[in-house]
């Protein structure tokens, strides 16, 4: 069974979408006390899409990464759910959880989709 292309195209637009937002936080100002965390988290991130783009050019290869590009999505997006339900982020920050919870629900139906590589 072929890898549907959706597959590569939810991976990599997921990679362009999470650059366009990551790297101009690089020019901010960081958040009050927080200079070196910041920046240690807006590297971690682009690292994973540069990592999503890599899976979008051959998922079938790349199969195993997609849980694990799962778990980047939850860790953001459930704990601003249950930060916003305590009332300590604002509904523009939960738009952004909810959307890294949807990239996640794909990039888990992406995995389910693909067959394991032959060997």
């Amino acid at each position: 069974m072929d890898t549907p292309r959706w597959v590569s195209w939810w991976y990599r637009g997921a990679a362009i979408y999470g650059l366009i937002l990551l790297l101009p936080q690089y020019l901010a100002a960081p958040p009050a006390g927080a200079a070196v965390p910041h920046y240690g988290f807006i590297g971690t991130a682009c690292a994973f899409q540069l990592a999503f783009w890599v899976i979008g050019g051959d998922p079938t290869r790349y199969r195993a990464l997609m849980p694990v590009s799962v778990v980047e999505k939850l860790a953001f997006g459930v704990p601003v759910a249950i930060l916003y339900a305590r009332g300590a982020v604002p509904a523009l920050v939960l738009g952004f959880g909810l959307i890294d919870l949807l990239l996640g629900a794909g990039f888990l139906l992406a995995w389910r989709v693909t067959a394991p590589r032959r060997t």
